[in-house]
């Protein structure tokens, strides 16, 4: 029986078998006979798959071998859990900037304690020059960001937003390499990564996200927990669009 679940996730990569077997350095008739004839590989070669096509192992074999290990895996990606963002501790964020080699990605609505914190900015800066960096915040007139700020409770979203946005202003000429966009989809989660690792501030309805729970992950090749939040955040990147000067005036 053939692995059309193999086949999807590479189609999903824009991926051949030929590149895939590079990757993972195997024969791509390996590959071809895990596809077409639904062979499964060793265990080394699952995790080195998943972790190419952006997957959890479980999404393309599902033996109970797999299900056991990417379930530790798993957990062991969590490296600690605050109850709420505001007792994180506060040079962590800067910190894991400071230590980027490939890349600093931030999906948020406002995420105005960064964009109000100096020396956060300053290391924004100095970490453009080696890393690609991309900011993420929510567009100030679409509905999901009106509704987010009535489920905090404050009705003011838009406005911290655009407020968010004048700090970083200055960014916008200075450090044309740090790109920024806006998206309106319904966000679940602000993430920020740093290479392979990650904090991500869930929503909760009724509470502002200070007051809500934060993951600090480290990724490991088919854990798969890391890589459904960094699905997410590339995904939520795809659709969004770049900023204007209206969208910090609201002119």
């Amino acid at each position: 029986m053939s692995n059309e679940r193999l086949r999807s996730a590479l189609l999903a990569q824009n991926m051949t078998v030929q590149q895939l077997a590079e990757e993972i350095q195997v024969n791509p008739k390996t590959v071809e006979r895990w596809i077409t004839q639904g062979k499964v590989p060793y265990r080394r070669h699952q995790y080195a798959t998943a972790s190419v096509l952006r997957v959890d192992v479980m999404t393309l074999w599902d033996d109970t071998r797999s299900l056991d290990s990417v379930t530790d895996l798993s957990k062991a990606e969590i490296v600690t859990v605050y109850p709420h963002r505001h007792v994180v501790p506060t040079d962590l964020w800067r910190e894991m900037c400071e230590r980027a080699r490939e890349r600093i990605d931030i999906l948020v609505y406002a995420g105005i304690g960064l964009a109000e914190d100096p020396r956060f900015l300053t290391v924004l800066k100095a970490k453009s020059k080696d890393v690609p960096i991309r900011v993420l915040m929510g567009d100030p007139t679409c509905e999901a960001v009106i509704r987010r700020g009535i489920d905090e409770g404050h009705r003011i979203m838009d406005g911290k937003i655009r407020n968010a946005l004048f700090n970083y202003r200055p960014l916008f000429t200075s450090h044309p390499e740090i790109t920024f966009r806006l998206h309106d989809t319904v966000l679940y989660n602000s993430i920020y990564r740093v290479d392979d690792e990650m904090l991500v501030n869930t929503h909760v309805y009724g509470i502002g996200a200070y007051m809500a729970p934060v993951l600090h992950l480290r990724r490991l090749p088919g854990g798969g927990l890391f890589d459904t939040f960094a699905n997410s955040l590339h995904q939520t990147w795809e659709g969004a669009r770049p900023v204007t000067d209206a969208d910090i005036t609201g002119a």
